[in-house]
């Protein structure tokens, strides 16, 4: 996770008023590439949970794992807004809204 999107994260569970354990990244079935990430702030992690970083920390499934392991979490602002870049080295083919993406 960047150092930018460590402080994005920050300021959003301020700003809702939430405990900031992490940001819990998914990957389920959908997207224009056959898989999409699912990104959500994260209060605490169960047991078979993979944690990563410091505080706030990435908390992955292990299934979901295998398919972004090394991934860097980043934001992005924009004229639109901000929001989170995947750069996962996992990835083969990803799509223009950038939330989806394919392995193989």
């Amino acid at each position: 996770m960047t150092d930018e999107c460590r402080a994005y994260l920050e300021t959003q569970a301020a700003r809702e008023g939430a405990p900031l354990v992490g940001v819990r990244v998914k990957v389920k079935g959908g997207g224009c590439s056959g898989l999409s990430y699912d990104v959500a702030l994260a209060s605490d992690a169960t047991e078979r949970d993979l944690v990563f970083g410091e505080a706030p920390q990435i908390i992955v499934d292990p299934k979901s794992h295998t398919f972004i392991d090394g991934l860097v979490l980043d934001v992005s602002r924009g004229l639109v807004g901000t929001g989170f870049v995947f750069n996962n080295p996992n990835a083969k083919k990803t799509c223009g809204c950038g939330t989806s993406f394919s392995i193989g």
